[in-house]
């Protein structure tokens, strides 16, 4: 995967080219990031097996804030993945589309397959659990997992950003962090698949192409995300253990 906070890029058009010329058609190739219906068409026409959707919407980015660049998830998700359909039924050809953000609780998931993604980038996701390749550490009794973003000055650190020359990374668009650890791998995906089973039950849906057709995206308003959770009540857990 050719992966770029702006993937609406002549450097990613003659990339494709170049490894498609070079290593055939077997070898496949996505490309990204962009937001929006030209983006896709741009990577699509360029070559791309592949493409992938967000700017900024990741929990370690800040090309929004740093750059100025971006879109909401949701708005370029669904943008892109229309743009898709329509390639398709022009030309036949079905390019798969990645959601790349904006995940922080498992249902975020299932509105982003809902809106028409074919499968998910989980950076934040994985990197909680004990098969991520960073550090456990101890802060105020809490364990936690090091997370970083590919903009950020570790990255740099590690040479990713050698352009040869004096160049280097000049700024940074990603941030050094931590995120709560969350345990194994196996048990917390399992419980993830079973919300999505479960709210695709509740659409009527068993594929996730009947999930896309049937589900209704509602947008909604602070006080019915306050709402939909609980409020109005003291906790236990508030009042601690004896």
């Amino acid at each position: 995967c050719i992966d770029s906070s702006e993937g609406f890029s002549e450097w990613q058009r003659i990339t494709l080219r170049y490894i498609h010329e070079h290593f055939g058609n077997d070898v496949k190739v996505g490309a990204g990031n962009v937001v929006d219906a030209e983006g896709f068409r741009f990577l699509a026409e360029a070559g791309a097996d592949f493409i992938k959707v967000g700017i900024g919407g990741g929990s370690i980015c800040i090309t929004r804030e740093t750059k100025g660049i971006g879109r909401g998830q949701a708005t370029a998700l669904i943008d892109v993945c229309a743009e898709r359909d329509r390639y398709y039924e022009e030309t036949g050809v079905y390019i798969p589309v990645c959601s790349d953000g904006g995940i922080v609780h498992d249902y975020h998931m299932t509105l982003a397959l809902a809106m028409g993604a074919d499968f998910l980038m989980l950076g934040r996701y994985f990197s909680r659990f004990d098969e991520s390749p960073t550090d456990k550490v101890k802060v105020n009794g809490t364990y936690y997992k090091e997370y970083w973003g590919e903009g950020s000055n570790r990255a740099r650190n590690w040479q990713r950003y050698d352009l040869g020359g004096a160049r280097k990374l000049s700024f940074e668009e990603g941030v050094d962090s931590y995120v709560p650890y969350a345990g194994p791998l196996k048990d917390n995906v399992n419980i993830t698949l079973a919300k999505i089973r479960s709210t695709m039950c509740n659409c009527g849906a068993l594929t996730l192409p009947e999930l896309r057709e049937k589900a209704k995206i509602t947008l909604v308003s602070a006080t019915s995300i306050v709402e939909g959770g609980s409020h109005d009540v003291i906790l236990k857990d508030k009042f601690g253990r004896n």
